[in-house]
C-alpha cells in the first residue's frame, strides 16, 4: 500500500483523530483489514472514500475506536468505588458531585454510574458528563437499548429496577436515568477538558494509546479534577508516574488529587 504517514494526516484533517497517538502496528492492522473489506486500493484511495462516502466514514470511526463495553465491568472495582470512593466524594463535595465518564462508548458505564450514585444520594446531587469520539456509539448510548449479554455483570437489583425487557435478547434502560447524564462527542487528544470535576472515570481505552499520549492525558485529567477529586482507571491500565503528575494512589486503578 501507499504512504501511511500521508494517510494519517488525511485522517486528522477529515476526523481530527490523531493516529500518531495510537500504537501503530495494532492500528495499521485494523485499518488495513477495513480497506481490504471494501476492496479499495491503498491509503490514498481510502482517504478519498472517507471524504466522499458518509457511510464508509462512519464505519471507519466506529471500527477505529474500541467499543468493548458492558454494565458494571470489573465488579471488584465497583465495590471499591461504592465502599471507599463515594463516601470520600460525598464528604468533600456534598450535593455538587460532578462526574466525567470519558470514552464512555455505548453508555454502559455512565448508566452504571448513575445507578450506583442513586443508591447513595438524590439524583439532583450529581451530574455525569459522558463523552466519546464516536458519534455512532453515542447515538446507541442515547437510545439505551442493549443486548442481554451486556447486563451479565450488573447486580440483579439494578437489572430489575432499571431495565425493561424488549425481546429475549434485548433490554431497554430506564430513560429516567438520562436526567443525570449529558452525552457529547469529545476527542481526548484534541478537545478542551472540563474543570472542577469530583470524579473522572476512564477505563479500558488508554491501553491503546502511546506512552506519550497517556502521559499528556493523565496531566489533563489532573488539571480537570478539583482538589480531592478521584481518577478511576481500568483494571489493566497503569499510571507508573502518578507521583510526577501529582496524584496520590489509593489502589492500582484509583488515584486522588490531593486536597492541598
Amino acid at each position: 500500500m501507499d504512504d501511511y504517514d500521508s494517510f494519517k494526516k488525511d485522517v486528522f484533517a477529515i476526523t481530527t483523530i490523531d493516529l500518531n497517538a495510537y500504537k501503530e502496528k495494532q492500528m495499521k492492522r485494523r485499518i488495513d483489514t477495513l480497506i481490504m473489506r471494501h476492496n479499495i486500493k491503498g491509503y490514498k484511495a481510502f482517504a478519498d472514500a472517507l471524504r466522499t462516502d458518509k457511510a464508509i466514514l462512519e464505519e471507519f470511526v466506529n471500527y477505529l475506536t474500541i467499543n468493548v463495553s458492558e454494565f458494571y465491568r470489573n465488579p471488584d472495582q465497583w465495590k471499591i468505588l461504592r465502599e471507599t470512593c463515594i463516601p470520600k466524594l460525598t464528604d468533600r463535595f456534598g450535593k455538587r458531585i460532578k462526574i466525567w465518564s470519558a470514552a464512555c462508548s455505548t453508555g454502559d458505564e455512565p448508566y452504571s454510574l448513575t445507578m450506583v450514585f442513586r443508591e447513595y444520594m438524590q439524583p439532583t446531587d450529581f451530574s455525569i458528563y459522558a463523552t466519546d469520539i464516536d458519534k455512532q456509539v453515542l447515538a446507541q448510548a442515547d437510545a439505551g437499548v442493549y443486548p442481554k449479554k451486556s447486563l451479565i455483570g450488573l447486580p440483579k437489583e439494578f437489572q430489575d429496577k432499571y431495565f425493561t425487557k424488549i425481546t429475549d435478547m434485548s433490554y431497554k434502560v430506564d430513560p429516567g436515568l438520562k436526567k443525570n447524564i449529558r452525552f457529547e462527542r469529545h476527542n481526548l487528544l484534541k478537545d478542551k477538558y472540563p474543570t472542577g470535576l469530583s470524579l473522572i472515570v476512564c477505563r479500558n481505552v488508554l491501553i491503546y494509546f502511546t506512552e506519550e499520549a497517556k502521559d499528556e492525558i493523565f496531566k489533563k485529567f489532573y488539571d480537570a479534577l478539583a482538589p480531592g477529586g478521584i481518577l478511576f482507571l481500568g483494571a489493566t491500565e497503569q499510571m507508573s508516574n502518578y507521583k510526577e503528575v501529582g496524584f496520590d494512589r489509593q489502589s492500582s486503578f484509583f488515584f486522588e488529587k490531593p486536597l492541598k
